[in-house]
């Protein structure tokens, strides 16, 4: 029996111990928050807070997402962490494929404590992306890129179709958000597919090459495709994203506590 998708935001409260900690999370193109909702609730369960929009020109017809913008993603994504950053110490932004790049832009540009991706989408390898401007006035929509998942009987909840006009805007935001890579400074943790039908290892190597300044470590997923957050490898994910989090965490605080040292020997010397 498949169960029906469910695309509505998903959102928590603080409910653990120590500093507060906020998840700003993003679903993948064409997709909707169905995807990530078992990410999101594990999130919850360990006691953090968790943002999941639901972004707009999703969740209902293709389309609709024909007439969105990839700054109306962002701006939705850039909501949720804001919103977050208002009540709780230290946010952390993640994402599946390309709620992965949207999850990046984030960790460019806001204080992120981390960044957490799975199968991250920066490049469209397909030949026609360049010229998807210009298709979209004489093509609307082609076949779907969803539920490339390992698993049998899982549905993402994607749409049957992919409009050209967005994906002409995901090609730009694309391409804009590797430009901004460099910025980030925050720890970025990738569980990637070792094998991925939706995005190549063109998205990975763009993300090595543009990381210059920030730590990259990546998780190998044995058992699951793109969508991975469905699939076999479901819990490694979950378990390894709290992990991240409150290793990252407990650097912070011993941070602060060896600058607090640091300064009150300096006070004592002087």
């Amino acid at each position: 029996m498949t169960t029906v998708p469910d695309h509505s935001p998903f959102s928590s409260v603080f409910s653990g111990e120590g500093p507060s900690i906020g998840i700003a999370l993003s679903h993948g193109f064409t997709g909707s928050p169905h995807s990530l909702r078992m990410w999101a609730q594990s999130f919850a369960d360990a006691g953090f807070a968790v943002r999941m929009p639901l972004l707009p020109g999703h969740g209902t017809t293709w389309q609709e997402l024909s007439r969105s913008r990839w700054t109306q993603w962002h701006e939705a994504m850039d909501d949720a962490y804001l919103e977050l950053e208002s009540e709780c110490d230290l946010v952390f932004a993640a994402g599946l494929s390309m709620g992965g790049a949207l999850a990046l832009r984030i960790a460019a540009t806001r204080p992120v404590a981390g960044a957490i991706l799975v199968n991250p989408a920066l490049v469209i390898d397909d030949r026609r992306a360049p010229l998807a401007g210009i298709l979209k006035l004489v093509l609307k929509s082609t076949p779907a890129i969803a539920n490339d998942i390992r698993k049998q009987g899982v549905d993402e909840g994607a749409y049957s179709r992919t409009p050209v006009a967005a994906a002409h805007e995901l090609n730009k935001m694309f391409k804009d958000t590797v430009r901004l890579l460099p910025r980030i400074t925050a720890p970025v943790r990738v569980f990637r597919s070792a094998v991925d039908h939706v995005v190549s290892d063109s998205s990975i190597t763009a993300l090595r090459r543009g990381l210059t300044h920030a730590p990259l470590q990546l998780t190998r997923l044995d058992n699951s495709y793109h969508v991975a957050t469905l699939d076999h490898d479901a819990g490694q994910i979950f378990g390894g994203s709290v992990d991240f989090i409150r290793s990252v965490v407990a650097d912070i605080r011993q941070e602060s506590a060896d600058s607090a040292t640091a300064s009150q020997k300096g006070a004592t010397d002087e």
